[in-house]
């Protein structure tokens, strides 16, 4: 076996790291889209002038499973993701799964702006 070149190693991570990054602006630029600029554990609101504090999360921790309808992703700020990760790392150093606990969590934001969504496109009011 050769020995590695230094320079061809150099271009595989900055091409990795350049494809993370590209990935990561398109998932979060489309979250983005989907949702409300609502942290879904805090419920903190974002707006323009602080939107680099809101997150994109996946929820399976997988950062490659990103659909278009972001059934895998919920947006959290800083802290709260920040939070959902700490905890993650304590319960895996534990030998327990925590993915589909809510056990020590933030609660969950009751808000649901999308609930009666359907009925307004179909112009519906909602007290029909």
């Amino acid at each position: 076996m050769g020995k590695p070149d230094p320079d061809r190693l150099d271009q595989i991570v900055a091409r990795a790291q350049r494809e993370r990054a590209e990935r990561e602006r398109g998932y979060r630029a489309r979250a983005l889209k989907l949702f409300p600029w609502v942290c879904a554990r805090c419920t903190r609101t974002f707006e323009r002038h602080n939107l680099h504090e809101l997150t994109v999360h996946h929820i399976d921790h997988n950062h490659d499973h990103n659909p278009d309808d972001g059934s895998n992703w919920e947006l959290l700020c800083l802290y709260c993701h920040d939070q959902e990760h700490q905890q993650g790392i304590q319960s895996s150093t534990k030998g327990s799964s925590r993915i589909n606990s809510t056990e020590g969590c933030t609660p969950r934001a009751r808000h649901t702006p999308f609930a009666q969504l359907g009925d307004l496109l179909q112009g519906k009011k909602s007290d029909d």
